[in-house]
């Protein structure tokens, strides 16, 4: 006779969490756990490019080999994220001679412990516990997260899943829906986005998207990892235009899961003019764009009444000397609202020291936000002059927002 598990609710904060591999199942699994404040220790010899920009940004720690017993000193949960039996195997029996509770990907039934599914709103966390069914559980855990989407909407209604723009299951196979996930708080994506998401068969997504959301997926919801970390390793642009058509055409609903807005300096055009010169049916849903929404939650507004009535949006990911750039850094120094830069970082000095050059200001206020609405966001306050010289001090990296203007000072006490 097999017994009901218990439910728990673990507060990991500072405890060490051991997490092997460094493939899909990780990528949807580690950022619960940063989430609740663990010390994950990531064992695998490769990372998926959304792992790797976590250890590169100080989230996790890795060790680049095969698991060994001692990974498991001092740890309090393990998760075996591996489609090796026999490699799981023998993790789980270590866990289970140091009585170590053990999550395992590839056998429900030969773990110790299961991770359920989950909703959250705001404090509230929802987990659902299927009796082993993964799709019972998603089943149960979506209507739940629907009625309280419902109970929680200021005036009852809002929230309620739209039946006459989709359902789910095969009735809408074989299409592609390109959805903003939002500047990084998983709750910040659209409701509709949202529903797209848990209707999908197949999720390509990127870096910068917010991990819970890839969290709450179906387990058997195919996720093809497209992470392009700045200046560093990408998977080109064409062959995940060549993703997305492939298995659309082959009868799949997909989401494309682009950080932010998909028109947003995220190339969804491009992806978009793929899918149709292939005939398959492409949908958008606008994303909350960080171009706003990281000096909103920097406490900056891009534009308030007597100090800015325009603000401009520009890339900076190609130097202002670049032969290919196409910003105008000339005229935007001319400009008296707020500048708003994304992607540039690396080429902050560069950036800086030309519109000083061209009249802007070196006292002009200047802020950058990096990793805006999440548990992890940082804020420095400065001028045009020294922005650069200060971010670079205070290590800053991406993903960030630069505000330049006076809006960054407009609601200071």
């Amino acid at each position: 006779m097999t017994s009901n598990p218990y439910p728990l609710g673990l507060r990991l904060h500072g405890r060490r969490v051991v997490v092997v591999g460094g493939g899909a199942v990780a990528t949807r699994r580690v950022p619960a756990l940063l989430d609740a404040g663990a010390d994950v220790l990531l064992v695998a010899p490769e990372l998926t490019p959304a792992l790797r920009a976590r250890v590169d940004a100080g989230r996790l720690h890795w060790v680049s080999r095969r698991f060994v017993p001692e990974d498991l000193d001092g740890a309090w949960l393990v998760q075996v994220a591996v489609d090796d039996p026999i490699a799981a195997a023998s993790v789980s029996a270590v866990a289970a001679e140091r009585r170590i509770f053990c999550v395992r990907a590839d056998d429900r039934t030969a773990a110790t412990a299961w991770t359920p599914a989950v909703t959250r709103h705001g404090p509230v966390t929802v987990a659902v516990l299927g009796g082993g069914d993964p799709r019972r559980a998603m089943t149960v855990r979506d209507a739940i997260r629907d009625l309280l989407a419902v109970r929680l909407a200021p005036d009852g209604t809002a929230g309620r899943p739209d039946a006459s723009t989709g359902t789910t299951g095969g009735e809408q196979a074989g299409r592609v829906s390109l959805v903003g996930a939002g500047p990084g708080d998983p709750e910040l994506i659209t409701v509709k986005g949202w529903r797209l998401l848990t209707e999908a068969d197949v999720v390509v997504a990127d870096r910068l998207v917010p991990g819970l959301l890839l969290d709450e997926l179906r387990p058997d919801v195919e996720l093809v990892d497209a992470s392009k970390i700045p200046y560093g390793p990408s998977r080109a642009q064409e062959e995940i235009n060549q993703i997305l058509v492939d298995r659309a055409l082959a009868g799949a609903f997909v989401v494309r899961l682009k950080g932010g807005d998909p028109y947003v300096f995220g190339r969804g055009g491009e992806e978009l003019l793929a899918c149709a010169a292939a005939g398959v049916p492409v949908t958008v849903v606008p994303g909350v764009t960080s171009s706003i929404a990281a000096p909103a939650a920097a406490g900056i507004p891009v534009t308030h009444r007597g100090v800015a009535h325009e603000f401009t949006v520009v890339s900076g990911h190609l130097a202002p000397d670049a032969p290919a750039s196409l910003v105008r850094w000339d005229a935007l120094a001319g400009l008296h609202g707020t500048l708003v830069i994304l992607m540039g970082l690396k080429n902050l000095a560069a950036i800086t020291a030309t519109l000083i050059a061209h009249g802007r200001s070196p006292q002009t206020p200047a802020a950058v936000v990096q990793e805006a609405t999440t548990g992890t966001q940082r804020v420095l306050r400065s001028t045009l002059g020294a922005v650069a010289a200060e971010t670079l001090a205070a290590d800053l990296r991406p993903p960030a927002v630069v505000v330049v203007g006076d809006v960054v000072g407009a609601l200071d006490g």
